[in-house]
């Protein structure tokens, strides 16, 4: 990540690198799963004490995890099973 890189470029950045690909192939782009700019502004160095404890979304079939100091944790999200085509 580079030193002032906002937090949604960060989040792409590793999406990308679990996906494999360039940032810019990603597709949808991140701003289909969550307000970039409202994300941002939230963890922007000067609002530190506005902060949320925790943010979780879901993006590219991660689940990506903010915590209160801006640091990310994706992880692959876990399929639901359908209890029509579980064996019994």
């Amino acid at each position: 990540m580079q030193p002032n890189q906002s937090l949604s470029l960060k989040i792409v950045d590793k999406v990308a690198e679990r996906e494999g690909v360039q940032p810019e192939e990603l597709n949808p782009p991140i701003h289909y799963a969550i307000n970039t700019d409202a994300l941002d502004s939230l963890y922007e160095a000067s609002n530190s004490d506005r902060n949320p404890s925790k943010v979780e979304f879901v993006y590219k079939g991660y689940t990506v995890t903010v915590d209160s100091t801006g640091d990310v944790d994706i992880e692959n999200r876990v399929a639901t099973l359908d209890p029509e085509k579980t064996a019994v």
